[in-house]
């Protein structure tokens, strides 16, 4: 597979069919099940979920937490800057990487309405490197809570909604860790109800954290086929949660991951046969063909043309030996008028 063949995975999308905010409750949204097994598509709400999943099965969640990650500031000169912090990629907290609206130079210094500055320190193609100066103490997760907004996908800007509401809304119920620039999209419909009902099947949850960055959205490049490496993206999976999963395939039960994002870490972190506890970076590219080696079923949202997470989700298809691949439901889906994209609705691959 090669570039070229993304070409299959290319579709037109009605624009009413890409919902500019959540749904309330989070678990109104529809669910659409596929059942590889059968060949058998079922429409049903989100809240109705558990019914689908498998007895005894382990749902494993990715509890990043999305940061307010852009800013405006003002240069020296007094005018305005619009600087997006690449919160993800933060390896040392003197150099913040960044993108930027307009030119930047070396030395120069952006300011927060509080008198705190970023002073340019560094520069790589695109991306400059910050680091933050502050008399208080303040830290830059503060800083972004207090002079910050919610970074959107384009495909979302417009949306009316206030910061502090998005700011909830844009983020899962059990958002604890990590810093993403963008929300694991299908955990944004469960719901203190939805958790609830887990326990009538005896589905047990595990979580990790990867924070995602704006390489999600990215488009891919021939380069990522022919080292067959993507976007590097940070992960932590604890011992507590490495031991779950690997009981849980002891024991012949299901792994359900919750999001591409967590599907992607599930398979960084399998060694030997065994989920092996890790805090480091991943660039694993998912494609077809693909085996799987930890991930029995996905829920998943309906993502953007031709990007890696469609591929993941077919390689995902092809791995289960399903009759239909990613093109043939989607085609249903939009026939049926799903909601696409980050606030659309989800489908469960069984």
């Amino acid at each position: 597979m090669d570039i070229s063949d993304m070409k299959r995975y290319a579709y037109a999308l009605p624009s009413e069919l890409i919902r500019k905010e959540g749904v309330e409750p989070r678990d109104s949204a529809r669910l659409f099940v596929y059942d590889t097994r059968t060949d058998t598509v079922t429409f049903d709400t989100f809240a109705n979920v558990v019914k689908y999943l498998p007895e005894r099965s382990l749902l494993v969640l990715n509890d990043t937490k999305v940061l307010p990650a852009r800013l405006w500031l003002k240069k020296e000169t007094g005018g305005k800057i619009e600087v997006f912090v690449l919160a993800n990629q933060i390896e040392d907290a003197h150099r913040i990487p960044v993108l930027v609206d307009r030119k930047v130079s070396i030395g120069q210094q952006l300011f927060f309405p509080s008198g705190e500055y970023f002073e340019v320190v560094g520069q790589e193609e695109n991306i400059f490197f910050v680091k933050l100066h502050t008399d208080d103490g303040l830290t830059l997760e503060h800083l972004l809570d207090v002079f910050g907004e919610t970074p959107l996908p384009h495909y979302l800007e417009g949306a009316e909604t206030e910061e502090t509401t998005l700011r909830k809304r844009y983020q899962t119920i059990f958002a604890a860790t990590g810093a993403s620039v963008a929300a694991p999209t299908a955990s944004l419909h469960f719901t203190e109800r939805v958790f609830q009902s887990l326990g009538q099947k005896r589905i047990e949850t595990a979580q990790l954290t990867l924070n995602v960055g704006l390489g999600t959205f990215a488009p891919l490049r021939q380069e990522s086929f022919e080292t067959g490496r993507l976007h590097t993206e940070y992960v932590v999976v604890s011992e507590t949660t490495a031991d779950r999963i690997n009981a849980a395939k002891d024991e012949g039960r299901g792994i359900v991951a919750v999001g591409t994002t967590t599907a992607r870490t599930l398979e960084s972190v399998i060694s030997d046969g065994s989920v092996r506890p890790y805090a480091g970076k991943t660039d694993i590219f998912i494609y077809p063909p693909y085996a799987f080696q930890v991930v029995d079923y996905l829920i998943t949202n309906f993502h953007l043309p031709e990007t890696s997470l469609m591929l993941l989700v077919d390689a995902f298809l092809e791995h289960k030996g399903a009759k239909r691949r990613i093109m043939d439901l989607y085609a249903i889906a939009i026939e049926n008028k799903f909601a696409f994209y980050s606030f659309g609705d989800s489908m469960l691959i069984l």
